[in-house]
């Protein structure tokens, strides 16, 4: 499959806590609250990512968290102590930082009723939630937030708000190649009902060190190579196919059909992936043999259809080119 170019991001990576009300098998992101390395990032510590990332000439600041930490016993005393009440609204608060200082908020939030979308849609250039699958493993057994249903209702509640929307599977969690075929599917109807998801990103599973699932095996690369033939195949030809290059030389599933390689920091680590550096940009054109392009954390179609709020308007507007692609200088 031959592409004109594939595209990606320069975001900063926020992780605003590692405090979770799931336990996944495979998560190494997840700190219990009495962990030391267990936080909650403080509104200046997010102005510092923040600074950093508009000098390095990032677009994007992606909000990524526990979800519902509040539900852990003992995390809602810290939110006090910065004086709120939930963490949604303290992610709106950090979400208007982060547009005062120039990029567009993405978030990463978890499951959402509709009324927090709605708080959000107004500071966020896009918001996502990975569907994983819409099978029941056992990574995800005693996980309130990985019940597939729940995830589904959180996508179309974005989709209803029109909310531009990134979302995918996990592969190699315990799931079959008819579960892949089935979660895929039901991204591809949720779309078609709404038409608010930009990306789907194929992740592949990496087992991490004290996990559940640490001894494990992720998908090889001919597996990764069939699933994004099969994404290529069912979504429409408007979704983008994301993979991530710091997980998985990008370059042979390019050529099975995917199309972005989603946000690259020069600033930040991927906390959820510590153990896999992000490439830089020269590295990054060696790893693929199209021309890169850069885009905002909002695709082009939907910077040409407004599916932004006002506030957002100026960010993009000095961000973006005629086509709504990111503004090169």
């Amino acid at each position: 499959m031959s592409l004109p170019f594939v595209t990606y991001s320069r975001n900063v990576f926020i992780p605003l806590t590692n405090v979770c009300r799931n336990r996944c098998g495979y998560c190494g992101f997840r700190r219990d609250l009495g962990h030391p390395e267990a936080k909650l990032l403080t509104p200046e510590e997010v102005k510092n990512i923040l600074l950093k990332g508009a000098h390095a000439g990032c677009s994007e600041a992606l909000f990524t968290f526990g979800e519902h930490p509040e539900e852990v016993p003992g995390f809602n005393k810290w939110l006090l102590e910065l004086g709120f009440d939930n963490i949604i609204d303290y992610l709106v608060e950090l979400s208007k930082l982060s547009i005062s200082i120039g990029l567009l908020p993405h978030s990463n939030p978890g499951i959402l009723e509709r009324s927090e979308f709605e708080k959000l849609k107004s500071y966020n250039a896009s918001m996502g939630l990975m569907l994983e699958t819409t099978a029941s493993v056992k990574g995800h057994e005693g996980c309130a937030g990985k019940i597939p249903e729940s995830r589904i209702r959180s996508i179309e509640y974005a989709g209803e708000l029109k909310i531009p929307f990134t979302t995918g599977i996990l592969v190699g969690i315990g799931e079959t190649w008819d579960d892949r075929v089935r979660s895929l599917k039901t991204i591809k109807e949720i779309h078609e009902k709404f038409g608010h998801i930009q990306e789907v990103i194929i992740q592949n599973f990496i087992p991490k060190p004290a996990t559940g699932m640490a001894s494990s095996s992720g998908p090889g690369i001919e597996d990764m190579k069939r699933t994004v033939c099969l994404a290529r195949k069912l979504l429409p030809s408007d979704i983008a196919i994301q993979v991530a290059p710091n997980l998985i030389s990008p370059r042979e599933l390019i050529e099975c059909g995917a199309s972005d390689l989603g946000g690259i920091s020069p600033e930040t680590i991927d906390y959820i992936n510590p153990e896999s550096p992000w490439p830089n940009l020269l590295e990054l054109r060696s790893m693929v043999d199209v021309p890169l392009r850069e885009r905002l954390p909002v695709y082009p179609q939907y910077v040409k259809k407004g599916w932004y709020s006002a506030g957002l308007k100026h960010v993009i507007y000095d961000l973006s080119d005629a086509e709504g692609f990111r503004k090169t200088y």
